[in-house]
């Protein structure tokens, strides 16, 4: 891996790449949606400050536990710019999803639970179904199958036409 001197401020997107483990699209990609920054030379080629490197792998560690990229921005606004984010920095933000990715984890495990149950059903109304149907919000409106409505097609029109007892079965969960 290359080392970059102390003396040189300022990285190429090539270097950042190479010493952050991001592809230079994926660099393209943090900046375009306001993760790290750069500036551009007289030549039209992309610097980065030094701190790109440590906000870069705040992006990747919070994506690897599933932090929305917005999320990740808002939380990189609240760093002063041109300053590397601290492991205190880290444990502040970090808290703040904490309550968020433990949801995640409680709705990951009802849904690994419960993933034999809807299988090939295809009812789309079952009560236990929190893959298709969270809640069972379709069971509360009606019991079994229905073709949902899509917007402007021609299968969207013939589904809405048709009498609730004409709707094809897919399935006699309910």
């Amino acid at each position: 891996m290359p080392q970059i001197p102390e003396k040189i401020h300022e990285l190429t997107v090539g270097q950042l790449s190479a010493r952050s483990g991001a592809a230079v699209s994926a660099l393209h990609f943090y900046e375009s949606k306001g993760l790290i920054s750069s500036r551009r030379t007289a030549g039209n080629q992309r610097r980065y400050h030094r701190d790109a490197l440590r906000r870069v792998a705040f992006v990747r560690a919070a994506q690897r536990v599933g932090i929305p990229l917005a999320t990740i921005r808002d939380a990189l606004a609240e760093l002063p710019e041109e300053r590397t984010p601290t492991r205190e920095d880290w444990a502040r933000l970090s808290e703040a999803w904490r309550s968020e990715l433990d949801e995640r984890i409680k709705q990951l495990g009802r849904l690994r639970d419960h993933l034999t149950d809807c299988i090939g059903c295809g009812c789309l109304s079952l009560e236990n179904c929190v893959l298709s149907n969270p809640d069972d919000v379709f069971g509360e409106r009606q019991s079994g199958s229905r073709l949902m409505v899509e917007r402007g097609g021609q299968r969207g029109r013939r589904a809405a036409e048709q009498q609730p007892d004409e709707r094809p079965e897919a399935g006699n969960c309910r």
